[in-house]
């Protein structure tokens, strides 16, 4: 891997930077020291796990953890064993007017999970369900199992696997995240089309929040009224704490299908792409990938875009319709890969695999790139087909620009669909750029500031998949119609009346009690 960054830079060597040791990190005493003894065993307020609840796992995050900087750790982390823990650490927290920020697996890239929330709280609580983290039930007729909210990807598909089973949404932090931080940020996972969000495999929601716990109704589907699960997904917190979930599952995958296919320009694999969207063949992978992204992963040798395709099923064969789908990329210039391989190309034997290892292994690079002062950041949206050619040059160049500007030197800038759907794609870019050492995170901020300006002013939203966060919250506030946003900030005030529930995500922080 740095073999490319050797080359790209032009530098024979990058320096690297030692990560700062636990007991020289910047980090003030607690601030809530009187914990109840009732909640005594399950609170920590120790160095090490401050520390690690500090942060998310964005490239800013991880340039002010080498900095040293845990000023902003929160002063207890609370690992409740039940629900009423739960609705106790909220009680009390309410009591004395502590935040509170719930952690999931802390894979948040927008600062969700950062204990930021200003000086008017006596301290913040971070509450992990670690603990969390079991099947509690199977209906095998609906196909539908109940887990509680704290259980990561791996554990949650190994429970499901024992009763063939699977919920196949694997986002890029599967490894690293929960199921409630998946309901709380609206995560997308493996399919590229038809259920790309987790909200497709929700059936009802659990949450504990100041003003009471809350369980919506459990049925294929309901005309009454606006849906409460609709809600809570994508709140991040704000009002309340997902404890558990009944979830849409699957039967196990049967019957996989991959190829990789060429086009002679992005342009034309986007108008290939938008076709087989619109025909409605909804392949589970569909990543269009740049020349340039596609030579830096090792998939192809840089000089033509590749489309990475897969089709999959429990129940029937899908090698027709992958045959439909390339002959509808040959209509476009597209020209299949001759390599064998089947599903995503699983053992990286064949392109699809090389971009999928390289894919998975990013976030695992994120500190050893960071020690290296290489910049490695990425933000993501979605635009709809007639506005997606402005975007994609407008953007490229604006951050290519901004990098320029900011380090004195270029970078890299690529750009991939991750989701498609019939009115758009979502495109995900990724940049890298050697910032000064002594002001990464602030260099890296101002280049996104740029990215973040030119993709809302070509159209696109400010997140596909990300969430808000505390870091897309000037962008997510104009782009959300006033009026709702008023309603969303009435609804907080009913649900957590004294404003302590990850302040400052989703509803601007108003002051506790405002």
């Amino acid at each position: 891997m740095l073999a490319t960054w050797h080359r790209v830079f032009a530098v024979d060597r990058f320096e690297v930077m030692a990560p700062p040791a636990l007991d020289t990190i910047d980090m003030p005493q607690p601030r809530l020291a009187a914990i109840p003894p009732a909640l005594e065993a399950i609170c920590r307020q120790d160095r090490y796990e401050r520390a690690l609840h500090a942060y998310g796992r964005s490239f800013l995050d991880s340039a002010k953890m080498f900095r040293g900087d845990f000023r902003r750790a929160p002063d207890v982390v609370a690992y409740p064993r039940t629900e009423d823990e739960v609705r106790a650490l909220i009680d009390w927290a309410g009591g004395i007017g502590a935040a509170v920020i719930p952690f999931g697996g802390g894979s948040s890239v927008v600062g969700g999970v950062n204990p930021e929330v200003g000086d008017g709280y006596a301290g913040v609580v971070t509450i992990d369900l670690w603990h969390l983290n079991r099947l509690l039930e199977i209906d095998r007729a609906s196909r539908s199992a109940r887990f509680q909210a704290g259980i990561y990807g791996p554990d949650l598909e190994r429970q499901l696997k024992a009763h063939g089973l699977t919920l196949r949404h694997y986002p890029q932090s599967f490894e690293l995240s929960t199921l409630g931080g998946w309901i709380a940020t609206r995560a997308a996972g493996h399919y590229a089309s038809l259920g790309t969000y987790i909200d497709d495999y929700v059936e009802s929601i659990r949450m504990v929040s100041p003003a009471g716990t809350s369980e919506s109704l459990r049925v294929p589907a309901s005309g009454a009224g606006p849906s409460p699960d609709r809600f809570v997904m994508g709140t991040e917190g704000a009002v309340g704490i997902i404890t558990e979930a009944w979830i849409r599952v699957l039967d196990r995958v049967r019957h996989k299908a991959s190829r990789t296919v060429t086009f002679p320009t992005y342009a034309e694999g986007a108008e290939a792409v938008r076709a087989i969207a619109q025909a409605g063949l909804n392949p589970s992978n569909c990543r269009l990938i740049d020349a340039r992204e596609a030579m830096l992963t090792g998939s192809h040798d840089g000089s033509r875009p590749i489309l990475v395709l897969g089709h999959e099923s429990s129940h029937y064969p899908v090698d027709a319709q992958m045959e439909l789908t390339v002959a509808l990329c040959r209509d476009f210039g597209g020209e299949p890969v001759a390599e064998a391989g089947t599903g995503d190309g699983e053992g990286g034997r064949t392109v699809a695999g090389q971009w999928r290892n390289a894919f998975i292994r990013g976030p695992y690079y994120r500190e050893h790139m960071t020690a290296r002062g290489i910049c490695r950041e990425t933000f993501e949206t979605a635009v709809c087909w007639r506005g997606f050619a402005e975007l994609h040059g407008t953007v490229m160049a604006a951050v290519e620009a901004a990098i320029l500007r900011v380090t004195g030197r270029p970078g890299t800038v690529t750009c991939r669909f991750t989701h498609i759907y019939p009115n758009g794609p979502a495109p995900y870019f990724t940049f890298h750029c050697l910032p000064d050492r002594a002001r990464m995170d602030e260099q890296c901020m101002e280049i996104k500031v740029a990215a973040y300006d030119a993709v809302t002013k070509a159209g696109g939203t400010i997140t596909h998949h990300h969430a808000v966060g505390r870091l897309h919250m000037p962008w997510y506030e104009r782009q959300r119609p006033a009026p709702i946003g008023a309603a969303f900030a009435a609804a907080k005030k009913a649900l957590d009346p004294a404003g302590i529930m990850n302040p400052g995500v989703i509803i601007a922080a108003a002051g506790r009690g405002a």
